[in-house]
């Protein structure tokens, strides 16, 4: 993909993002945070345009890698993993989705993970929508180590600056972003 096509999609991807996902109001954030405004990527990445181009800046970003499988925790990484698993397929790549539970089902097949199994030969990026300390990312990434798969990637749709990339760090990962808060400017 030629490099000014790329800038514009993630222009547009900007775009999107401030107008129907950037929120001016107080909330408490996952990490237990309190926050004068919330980025809702969900009310991006459900959208047709905001999942396609989230889907093909993440292929573009990680083209090459070889990357089997992609997932994360629920509920932020579903949109992004379904979206670039139909993408993938398309492109004629095939990388097969999964997704994290927040916790093991307790009854069926007792999953934490869901998908196409992972194993020794899987090479996975792990998602997320919006990252602020990481841990939701880090949850990802412990219990996809537990399946023996080679985690590859780390990437995020938006990070906050606010831990993240220390706590990712931790488990002996980088993470990347396409936006941070301060492509946003003053919010």
């Amino acid at each position: 993909m030629p490099k000014d096509s790329f800038a514009r999609m993630k222009q547009r991807l900007l775009t999107i993002l401030k107008e129907y996902s950037l929120k001016h109001k107080k909330i408490v954030l996952s990490s237990g945070k309190t926050s004068n405004f919330y980025l809702d990527v969900r009310l991006c990445s459900l959208r047709s345009e905001g999942a396609y181009l989230i889907a093909a800046i993440f292929l573009e970003m990680i083209k090459g890698e070889g990357i089997t499988a992609v997932g994360g925790l629920t509920m932020g990484a579903d949109p992004i993993v379904g979206a670039i698993a139909g993408l993938s397929f398309v492109q004629g790549i095939a990388i097969n989705g999964f997704i994290v539970r927040k916790q093991e089902k307790k009854y069926g097949l007792q999953k934490l993970i869901e998908g196409p199994g992972l194993n020794a030969e899987s090479r996975v990026l792990i998602v997320d929508d919006v990252v602020t300390t990481g841990l939701s990312t880090v949850k990802a990434i412990q219990a996809v180590e537990k399946t023996q798969a080679k985690i590859v990637r780390v990437i995020a749709v938006v990070n906050r600056l606010e831990g993240a990339i220390d706590n990712i760090a931790k488990c002996g990962f980088k993470l990347e972003s396409i936006f941070t808060l301060k492509d946003f400017g003053r919010i």
